[in-house]
């Protein structure tokens, strides 16, 4: 599990581990991640794209950008959360995301930023590496 706060955004991410869409055999693990995004601040925020890095058991690396999250570009008013479930495919049975969202406030004096999402661990249940 990840939990980050970055200018009062708070981003929880909890990953889990599809048996039933994976396919050890072939090299093919599947991972669902469950984010949630809580505006914590005293203004709106607008998550507006996203940037994950994601590491495999064998150290490649692979950076994903896109606009919003899920099709989305959720505005959050402050006490509001948005919730989703994406999945990420590694070729390992282990390896690691973390990334961060774009954000920008509705107040245009104030500046966008990028809200940190800390690094968690994709990992089959019972592997240590």
């Amino acid at each position: 599990m990840s939990d980050t706060v970055t200018k009062g955004l708070r981003i929880v991410a909890q990953p889990r581990y599809l048996p039933e869409q994976s396919n050890p055999a072939e090299g093919r693990y599947l991972f669902a991640y469950d984010i949630a995004i809580s505006n914590h601040a005293t203004r709106s925020l607008r998550v507006v794209s996203r940037h994950w890095i994601i590491t495999d058991g064998n150290g490649h690396v692979e950076h994903v950008r896109g606009p919003g999250v899920v099709g989305q570009q959720p505005r959050l008013a402050p006490g509001e959360s948005f919730r989703y479930t994406s999945a990420c495919p590694l070729p390992t049975p282990v390896g690691t995301m973390h990334g961060s969202f774009r954000v920008e406030p509705d107040d245009a004096a104030d500046e966008p930023f990028d809200a940190q999402i800390r690094p968690f661990r994709l990992a089959v249940p019972g592997r240590l590496n």
